[in-house]
């Protein structure tokens, strides 16, 4: 108990963060910059308390947690899901989900850069043309 204590209280560089977050120093200062991470000038060098990079992955900018309009964007409760989350759904390239929204065969609308689906239109798209070209070939 008090070793995890002693851990949480612990100061790193931002060399040591970037070790522990797997990413740049540069992206490490960033964070900084854009106070998305608190951290200390002590002279000329960062300091980052260990409890407070803890805290900064675990609100780290996830794809998933995109708000558009003040309501999240993918939400799975409400059947809305990204190309990425439909293709991992139906087991197929990212790049045939966007093929198949740009010429219509799925029904699909973009909110702001990102296009979301509806469980609707996936499984009226699944009924359709998964599967299809398959049962097709077979023949």
């Amino acid at each position: 108990m008090n070793k995890n204590k002693n851990q949480e209280d612990a100061i790193i560089s931002i060399t040591e963060a970037a070790k522990i977050n797997n990413v740049t120093r540069q992206a490490i200062y960033v964070a900084i910059k854009l106070k998305k991470l608190n951290a200390i000038k002590r002279s000329t060098r960062w300091t980052i308390a260990l409890k407070d990079l803890n805290e900064y992955r675990n609100n780290k900018y996830s794809r998933t947690k995109s708000i558009f309009n003040g309501k999240l964007l993918f939400d799975s409760a409400e059947g809305f899901y990204s190309v990425n989350q439909v293709a991992k759904m139906l087991d197929v390239p990212a790049q045939k989900i966007y093929y198949a929204t740009r010429i219509g065969q799925l029904k699909a609308h973009r909110c702001g850069a990102a296009w979301v689906i509806h469980t609707d239109s996936i499984n009226e798209y699944k009924k359709k043309h998964i599967g299809k070209s398959s049962s097709q070939s077979a023949l």
